[in-house]
């Protein structure tokens, strides 16, 4: 795994897998680059959607060849104090998403998602594509 490795949330990885432009393009970077970073929890999101068992190999196929890291009892425990400390300001974040910004806190890496939650967890810095890339998105 790349020091500069980046956790890629469901939503990118849907993107990537229905091969929509440009995300697609920037998750496929990343995993050329060796930077994408998976685990666990991603994998399972992602299973619970498929339509076919070919979609699922598909799955299983990508992931087999990412690095992996799994949410500890630790990291659990960090992201139940964070999402407390959310709540408490008044902000809700999916559980599923404090675990992941847990996960990448623990491990100093960036996370990529379409999801605008991750901006609200303290500390979790995020993956941007570059300016020109976002010049075609619009």
């Amino acid at each position: 795994m790349s020091a500069d490795g980046v956790i890629v949330d469901t939503s990118l990885w849907i993107e990537y897998f229905k091969g929509s432009a440009p995300n697609a393009s920037f998750v496929e970077r990343l995993v050329l680059e060796e930077r994408a970073v998976t685990t666990g929890l991603v994998l399972a999101e992602l299973l619970q959607g498929v339509r076919s068992e070919r979609g699922g190999q598909t799955i299983a196929e990508v992931f087999g060849g990412l690095p992996t890291l799994e949410i500890t009892t630790e990291i659990w425990k960090a992201a139940g104090q964070l999402a407390c400390a959310l709540r408490r300001q008044g902000v809700t974040v999916p559980l599923t998403d404090v675990a992941l910004g847990a996960l990448a806190l623990e491990h100093h890496l960036l996370v990529f998602s379409l999801d605008k939650h991750f901006e609200q967890i303290p500390g979790v810095r995020l993956y941007h594509t570059p300016p020109s890339a976002e010049r075609e998105r619009r």
